[in-house]
């Protein structure tokens, strides 16, 4: 699991496993966010275990499942409501952090003030090409 902060108190991983969850509490992640789809992969039939494991350490879990590149606003709304509601800091994860940086650039970018800049910025320094994200955001 490879983990970078976006933002103060909200980061992105990879693939996560319940036995990362054990890891994410003891760095005192609060809030989890999971943008796999049930059944997307052998390693992911669905988010059962790591929901239990998440709600024994005490870790708020909120499940957001989209298709890569499919972002309905739906979700876009959901992703951002997370942002607002849930307990920081947040770790968001899905296979590779894609679409949880793709959620997170959605949702932020809708805000009042936001800086696109440094939005676009803090996702290349993630590893992910800002220029999808300037794409999903029509900048």
């Amino acid at each position: 699991m490879q983990i970078h902060e976006l933002e103060p108190g909200f980061a992105i991983a990879d693939a996560v496993t319940p036995a990362d969850l054990d890891e994410l509490a003891r760095r005192g992640f609060r809030s989890v966010i999971c943008n796999r789809r049930p059944g997307e992969a052998e390693d992911h039939p669905d988010d059962r275990p790591l929901r239990e494991r998440a709600a024994e350490l005490g870790l708020e879990w909120r499940s957001i499942p989209v298709t890569p590149g499919d972002y309905a606003e739906a979700d876009i709304a959901a992703f951002g409501e997370a942002l607002d509601e849930l307990p920081t800091p947040i770790l968001a994860f899905c296979k590779t952090g894609k679409r949880a940086v793709h959620l997170w650039a959605q949702a932020r970018s809708r805000q009042a003030g936001c800086d696109i800049r440094a939005l676009l910025a803090a996702a290349h320094a993630a590893g992910h090409d800002p220029q999808p994200i300037r794409e999903l955001i029509k900048v």
